[in-house]
């Protein structure tokens, strides 16, 4: 008897639909799992016969092969578990065989027969669908992120004999309650308004993240870099429901959703200077997702940047620019979007203390040149905006006046968004950080008195011609954010004075 069961397996972060065979045949009892399985498919055979035992269902005493199409991609992972035991229970004529007709079946089995939570259902469904599924039976831990696709029905499964009364007819699994993408109700822990002093670090981040740059914060211990940084996911703009979808694939692949549904809130994602090089890119057996994906459409936030291996930083290089990252190993190669906002943080020198009115600086100049080398010049171009922020004050650390909330900033900051997304409808990009020489000429064009200034910049501060047109994108984000369509010089020359490290290169 054969019997054919429709499920999906994940290649990167793409899905690709799988059929699931199963064949009884007369000879002496066998299993044989074909369709280049992994070793966790090849184990599913005994945890699949343990949970149908333990469901009180017949399992069939044949030769049995289980085939796994196509063929020629690999199947990884424990999620063919529940479509393998459908399958076979079909063939073995305890489930009529054509009652899984349009469904897809993803899960992975107890020893009991409780079906457990995957990782990656999101962009399987979500494949799926664009292949004409429209009905799934999965994990129902795993029932929430699928919730939010309004033309698919998502029934939630907790143990194989309840899938078995479902498609036999005799108890219907009610499908999952549909989930509506409330933006308005989305709270953020940490508010700018909580941030005593620093105007201009704070007016930095507020043009970063209008314009979508990247930003490098220099300053002295306990100066606010990091109380800063970790609270600039509250001024960007509000997640839409294709973006949080975006997101949440991502996270589902690396198993950080079971239980949770979607993600709510853009990433804000913080390793720590001692991460390798696959933490951030991703990697494993399976190529999944390092941290340069997980902070995709949000904030990935570097504490003292220096001290990270220079592979590491090194590898920054590329996402930066192409808003990809493509993770190859021996068993997988896989493209996950990494179009991320980089937010790092670094002291003025070894110490700490250069610049300081408290604490004496004892490094040398060359150590001071030696640390500050350790960010090459590539990477540093690739960061559009430079602010160095000197130590709060006792008086303003001690003011009872609270700065401005988030809100508002946000406020500005989806007005400068608004403008932007209209300027470059045709242009197929959605900020001015992803403005390309064709765009930065059409668009960032200086006027005379404009000219004078960048030229005597370009010459003084020794400027490579990334760093050149980053000045002109983060002067045409001022003027957004200050709401005028032309570049006057002052825009110009605020966004001149974000290259802090180009103009210290020349002391």
């Amino acid at each position: 008897m054969l019997a054919r069961v429709l499920s999906h397996g994940l290649n990167g972060i793409a899905g690709f639909p799988v059929l699931v065979e199963a064949d009884l045949a007369t000879g002496l009892p066998a299993y044989e799992t074909v369709g280049l399985p992994d070793a966790a498919v090849r184990e599913s055979k005994d945890r699949i016969r343990s949970a149908i035992k333990n469901s009180d269902l017949p399992y069939p005493v044949a030769r049995i092969t289980v085939n796994l199409a196509p063929a020629g991609m690999k199947k990884e992972g424990a999620i063919y578990d529940l479509p393998i035991a459908a399958a076979l229970l079909m063939a073995a004529g305890a489930i009529p065989r054509d009652a899984a007709d349009g469904y897809a079946i993803i899960g992975e089995l107890a020893l009991d027969g409780t079906v457990r939570p995957v990782s990656g259902v999101l962009p399987m469904v979500i494949d799926a669908r664009s292949h004409g599924t429209r009905k799934f039976l999965i994990p129902a831990e795993n029932a929430e992120e699928a919730a939010y696709l309004g033309d698919v029905s998502v029934y939630p499964v907790t143990t194989l004999r309840e899938l078995t009364r479902h498609l036999r007819g005799e108890a219907c699994i009610p499908p999952a309650e549909q989930r509506q993408w409330d933006p308005e109700s989305i709270s953020y822990g940490a508010d700018f308004s909580e941030i005593k002093g620093q105007q201009g670090a704070k007016r930095a981040a507020e043009i970063a993240v209008a314009g979508g740059h990247n930003l490098l914060m220099i300053g002295t211990p306990g100066s606010g870099k990091t109380m800063l940084a970790r609270r600039i996911p509250s001024i960007l703009p509000e997640l839409t429901l294709e973006e949080s979808l975006e997101i949440t694939k991502i996270h589902s692949i690396a198993g950080a959703t079971r239980g949770g549904g979607i993600v709510r809130e853009r990433p804000f994602r913080a390793p720590h200077h001692g991460a390798s090089s696959a933490a951030l890119v991703g990697g494993g057996q399976r190529a999944l997702p390092g941290e340069i994906s997980m902070a995709h459409l949000g904030v990935l936030f570097l504490d003292e940047m220096p001290e990270f291996k220079r592979d590491v930083l090194e590898a920054l290089r590329q996402p930066l620019e192409d808003g990809v990252i493509t993770v190859s190993r021996a068993a997988a190669t896989a493209q996950y979007p990494a179009e991320f906002m980089l937010v790092a943080a670094m002291n003025p020198c070894p110490c700490g203390n250069y610049g300081s009115r408290v604490n004496p600086c004892t490094c040398t100049y060359s150590q001071i040149q030696r640390y500050r080398a350790r960010i090459s010049g590539p990477l540093l171009d690739r960061i559009d905006i430079h602010v160095e922020m000197p130590e709060v004050g006792y008086r303003e650390l001690m003011s009872k006046s609270s700065g401005e909330p988030s809100a508002v900033i946000r406020g500005r900051v989806n007005a400068a968004r608004a403008r932007q997304r209209e300027r470059f409808k045709q242009e197929g990009i959605f900020c001015n950080a992803q403005m390309n020489t064709a765009a930065i000429k059409r668009y960032c064009t200086p006027d005379a008195a404009s000219e004078k200034l960048l030229r005597q910049a370009y010459q003084r501060l020794n400027l490579s011609a990334r760093a050149y047109q980053r000045i002109l994108k983060v002067a045409r984000t001022i003027a957004d954010v200050e709401g005028s369509e032309a570049i006057r010089p002052e825009h110009f020359a605020e966004a001149i004075q974000y290259r802090s490290l180009d103009k210290n290169g020349q002391e």
